[in-house]
């Protein structure tokens, strides 16, 4: 009997393991969900929910954040809920290099990143990061959004398991610092917070700075301590992570319309049916309009704010800053690939 007893035991261990064992997770971790009943005696239908986890490095008022909410539901509805689509801003899952290492692995299925971080991945990315490379923000977006000119360069990081699905407008950016900034002159000697690439380095170097890359979520305290002068970003940015407070000065140098790219990793996308991609490419072409609408009005409320907590904004002559980064241009467009790019971006200027 009671070996009989241990035996039943034994086998009810084994089958707890194996119920765990099957329950890891990973980048799209699947829920279940019932459908309403149909009619008559009929045990409910049930659907698969996958949770699509997305790293975002801004907080839930940013119009990206606005915009992929609004994605996410339409697309939980459009698909009979197979897919929830889970936002964590605010850098909740890393820096933003970091959370594409989790792409790549599969931790993770999407996340926001600067454009800058790509060239990483594949210098190509380089020419859509040069300074000054944009007359606009219709001019940028005409590019991106144009599958002619960006098609084969987002999907070829493919092998490295995760590559770019479309694109964001991200503002233009702009020097801040403790003190006035009117010329480069007036940057020599400061350290100024860089996004992570060889191109921002040498920019900011060509513009009278020293670049120092750094996560976004330290560079209110590395200004405060002194250990940067200043950062260079939007104003939204500048404004709802409070770093007006400690570099009161914003200079309208709009070196940089630098794109945020969605990524994805590669087999969560392509193990979506055709029908579900098209379905997520339509709607995320629709978060796009979106997010510029918003961002419109929102800087315009950011500046304000800026403005109330004691920020100075000042408008220079951008020539001056742009005669000192054009040379990176010829040093960054090199091989064919990078220069049948560069020469595609600047005709559709015209």
């Amino acid at each position: 009997m009671r070996k009989k007893t241990l035996t039943l035991l034994i086998t009810l261990l084994l089958a707890i393991v194996a119920v765990v064992g099957c329950g890891g997770s990973d980048q799209s971790a699947d829920k279940t969900n019932e459908k309403p009943q149909t009619g008559g005696t009929e045990a409910p239908a049930t659907v698969k929910t996958k949770e699509l986890k997305l790293a975002f490095n801004q907080p839930e008022n940013h119009p990206q954040y606005k915009a992929m909410e609004q994605l996410s539901k339409k697309f939980a509805e459009q698909t009979n809920n197979e897919y929830e689509i889970k936002i964590f801003p605010n850098e909740l899952l890393g820096s933003q290099r970091e959370t594409i290492e989790l792409v790549q692995s599969g931790t993770i299925a999407m996340s926001i990143v600067a454009g800058s971080l790509m060239e990483n991945f594949n210098q190509d990315y380089a020419v859509f990061n040069l300074p000054y490379v944009y007359d606009s923000r219709e001019h940028q977006m005409s590019v991106l959004n144009d599958q002619e000119i960006v098609g084969d360069l987002f999907r070829s990081t493919e092998s490295q398991g995760m590559f770019v699905l479309g694109t964001f407008h991200s503002g233009t950016r702009n020097v801040y610092t403790k003190k006035p900034v009117l010329s480069p002159a007036d940057l020599k000697g400061l350290k100024i917070r860089v996004m992570e690439s060889d191109t921002n380095i040498k920019m900011m170097a060509a513009m009278g700075g020293t670049g120092t890359p750094m996560g976004q979520g330290e560079v209110y305290t590395a200004i405060q301590s002194g250990v940067l002068d200043g950062g260079e970003n939007n104003e939204l940015i500048y404004s709802n992570l409070k770093h007006v407070e400690v570099a009161p000065h914003f200079t309208y140098t709009q070196h940089l319309m630098i794109p945020d790219y969605l990524i994805t990793n590669s087999d969560v996308f392509n193990m979506m049916s055709a029908e579900h991609q098209a379905l997520f490419m339509q709607l995320f072409q629709e978060a796009v309009d979106y997010a510029i609408e918003l961002w419109v009005v929102d800087v315009e409320t950011a500046k304000a704010a800026a403005e109330a907590a004691g920020g100075i904004f000042h408008t220079v002559d951008i020539k001056v800053f742009q005669d000192e980064v054009l040379p990176l241009h010829d040093e960054k467009v090199v091989g064919d690939t990078a220069k049948a790019l560069y020469e595609k971006v600047r005709q559709a200027a015209k």
